[in-house]
């Protein structure tokens, strides 16, 4: 049996700069009527960028929703006009300074399926030249260079709690033992 949701109507709650909430009704495979919550977000984007002694670069800023500083791989979100490819180039060049090289996509990831359409798309890239960055408007963040091991052992010690982050240094790990990187 297919599972599947038929939408049945919509209601807009919230039109957002970056997010859109909506209440929808759906009919489930067995007939019965339910509610769904969604949170529209236009997706984002992150990078695991190695440098020549395989060291990635991260940032580290303040994220409000956490009220507290967060270790992260350069990411943002999505912009319209632009291919996720386009947009994890521009974020690594505006958070950290960095060109890379060498772009291969790790996947995608449904941050939290439950209640919103995020995708983030991952991608891994060599560093080729490293200049000044350039943050947005309002975006304050230091950047910083940790080894792509050391990287691994923080993420199973639970010192990277960022979900993309997560994943992107751990599959960037196994390319890079792999010769795939």
């Amino acid at each position: 049996m297919k599972i599947t949701e038929k939408t049945l109507d919509s209601k807009s709650i919230f039109e957002g700069r970056v997010l859109h909430m909506k209440h929808d009704r759906v009919e489930l495979v067995d007939g019965t009527v339910e509610t769904r919550e969604i949170v529209e977000h236009p997706g984002g984007v992150c990078v695991a960028a190695l440098d020549g002694e395989n060291n990635l670069l991260f940032v580290r800023q303040f994220r409000y929703p956490y009220r507290e500083e967060v270790l992260e791989l350069p990411a943002g979100k999505l912009e319209k006009g632009s291919t996720p490819l386009e947009n994890g180039k521009r974020e690594l060049m505006e958070e950290t300074g960095a060109q890379g090289y060498s772009y291969i996509s790790l996947g995608k990831v449904y941050p939290s399926p439950g209640y919103t359409n995020e995708i983030i798309h991952l991608y891994a890239c060599k560093i080729g030249s490293q200049g000044e960055s350039r943050p947005d408007e309002g975006e304050i963040l230091n950047a910083l260079k940790i080894p792509l091991d050391k990287a691994v052992e923080m993420v199973l010690n639970n010192q990277i709690a960022d979900a993309k982050t997560q994943i992107a240094v751990l599959k960037t790990a196994m390319l890079l033992k792999s010769g795939k990187i």
